[in-house]
């Protein structure tokens, strides 16, 4: 069998996008592109323009750099027509994703500081929106890649520098394919390439299979009409992934046609704020929907979360700071609030918010939950659905709470399944590490006290393993083992780590430990401590467990309130 050669490659690959409803078009150089875009604007904006009008479209197109283009494709570009009157032409339709023109086109000739010719250019309304570059089967695909950036350098702000409207790329072999979004060649890292998948998380690699998929008309527009995140703080182009691509097509999709709720489980880190913030966004728009809410658990995650959605989209989500600012925003045209669990169980339970509050019980919502597991939602998550009569609610969650894993205690403790029903995209901790989005466990395990050989553990309630396990022998042990093999496991400090510990007691008994170790000269670390804290815990001086012969002496690692532990 012969190796298909990359003429061939490009070749199959133009004939499947005229399958796909692309029109191929012969466009040599500069000179034809801007012909072209022309008369697909005329076609797409159903107008013709003069010489002189179109000479205005060219030059306002040619300004600004990645982004600020990436801006002007989803804004109208305005021009004085030659009776004096102004006109609008749209560049891409985002409303209506499937309504606008598509070609296909090869080996474009562009000459800037060097000549290049690339390979596959699809084109939206005339406009350059995704370049293929294609390697031979065997090749790296980072040649691939690294020809896109030389690309870039040389020749592709050359003219007018309409390849500065490329929203993606593609790269592959044949074999192995990628896309990754625009943008400057500095701010570019393989890292950042990215491979399809279907619903499941099966990677669509086959470059037949991902044109098939991924670079259908319908599909190619949505994706870069509303998944592509203009990333503002950073100035950057960001396309989502597969994964975060189909969770937020299934919350849309619920909303618009059902009234049900439902959660997304996407493992820790692997970008569930953009993913809930694209969600909101573009429910945000539907005109079913009152207001979007996104609900965060402390106040620190709140101030976070509104940084994050405002770095996506400036301005898109005011603060709240606090309750009356809350109601406030329920009551005016704030689309999408941004608030805190304990704000929102305030504003529909407090006597003097509930006039506002009342005139929303009936109005189409979406609330929006972080890390919706959290152990005090339960009687809160009953409260708004008592509270609001037409309200839909989504969670999204690392770690998810299932029957055979809930707490059990006196009230009993409600799953994922319970507050949320079904389960409408996963993508677990396998599939990221797969992926390469997370990064990879390696195990040790290090024995720290020993059983009887050949004697089964069993649960029995005399035998209490905490008091084993949290033994101040043990832990001096274990933070001896950590301070002698620091410096071999994080290559000398190149690395940080973090230390997980199953509660705050026993943390903080670890920081008082490392603590004193350093004030031994022991070592020179940093050591802060990270935990959730309960508004109202329990409090043992006030239970009278801490008076008499039991008050903690100087030495005790434990805090009347944990939070004590945040400040020392």
């Amino acid at each position: 069998m012969t190796t298909q050669t990359e003429q061939q490659l490009e070749d199959a690959l133009i004939v499947q996008l005229e399958t796909l409803g692309w029109d191929r078009v012969t466009i040599k150089d500069e000179a034809d592109l801007v012909s072209n875009l022309k008369h697909q604007l005329e076609v797409h904006n159903k107008t013709s323009l003069s010489g002189g009008e179109f000479k205005q479209v060219l030059n306002k197109l040619a300004r600004g750099n990645i982004f600020e283009k990436a801006k002007t494709l989803r804004d109208k570009v305005d021009f004085t027509r030659d009776d004096g009157k102004t006109g609008y032409l749209e560049l891409i339709n985002q409303a209506q994703w499937c309504k606008n023109q598509y070609q296909v086109t090869n080996q474009i000739t562009m000459e800037g500081s060097y000549k290049n010719r690339y390979d596959v250019t699809l084109l939206v309304n005339g406009l350059p929106l995704v370049q293929i570059e294609l390697k031979r089967r065997g090749l790296e695909m980072k040649e691939a890649f690294n020809q896109t950036n030389r690309y870039h350098r040389h020749s592709f702000s050359a003219g007018y520098g309409l390849f500065g409207y490329l929203q993606l790329f593609v790269i592959s072999n044949g074999v192995n394919t990628k896309y990754y979004a625009n943008n400057p060649v500095n701010r570019r890292d393989f890292k950042q390439t990215f491979y399809w998948a279907d619903e499941d998380n099966k990677t669509i690699r086959q470059l037949s299979a991902f044109a098939e998929d991924f670079l259908e008309k319908c599909t190619l527009s949505k994706m870069i009409t509303k998944y592509i995140v203009l990333h503002e703080s950073d100035q950057l182009l960001m396309a989502m992934r597969p994964y975060q691509f189909y969770a937020v097509e299934r919350i849309v999709e619920r909303v618009q046609t059902t009234t049900k709720n439902g959660y997304i489980w996407h493992t820790t880190g692997s970008g569930k704020t953009l993913t809930s913030f694209k969600a909101a966004q573009i429910l945000t728009q539907s005109p079913h929907v009152h207001k979007v809410v996104f609900v965060v658990d402390r106040k620190d995650l709140d101030f976070q979360t509104i940084k994050e959605f405002n770095s996506f989209s400036e301005g898109s989500v005011d603060a709240t700071t606090n309750t009356s600012n809350l109601v406030k925003q329920f009551a005016d045209e704030t689309p999408l609030i941004v608030t805190t669990l304990q704000k929102l169980n305030t504003a529909i339970s407090r006597d003097r918010h509930l006039k506002t509050m009342d005139e929303l019980k009936d109005k189409r919502m979406v609330f929006i939950f972080d890390e919706c597991h959290r152990s005090q939602f339960g009687e809160t998550h009953k409260r708004i659905t008592d509270f609001f009569g037409n309200v839909q609610m989504f969670g999204f969650t690392g770690t998810p709470i299932f029957a055979e894993n809930a707490a059990k205690n006196a009230m009993g403790k409600r799953t994922t399944k319970d507050l949320f029903g079904e389960c409408l995209h996963k993508y677990v901790i396998t599939d990221a590490i797969r992926d390469e989005n997370v990064l990879k466990f390696s195990v040790e395990y290090i024995r720290t006290f020993k059983g009887k050989d050949g004697v089964q553990d069993i649960e029995v309630e005399a035998i209490d393993t905490a008091e084993v396990m949290e033994a101040p022998e043990r832990l001096e042990k274990i933070a001896d083992y950590i301070l002698t093999h620091h410096g071999n496991k994080t290559h000398q400090g190149q690395f940080t780590a973090i230390m997980c510990v199953s509660n705050v007691k026993t943390l903080i008994a670890y920081y008082n430990l490392f603590q004193a170790k350093k004030e031994a000269g022991e070592h020179n670390l940093k050591i802060a401590t990270i935990f959730s804290y309960q508004a109202n815990e329990e409090d043992a001086e006030a239970d009278g467990m801490g008076t008499g012969d039991d008050l903690p002496d100087d030495s005790s690692p434990v805090n009347t309130h944990s939070r004590d532990a945040l400040v020392f």
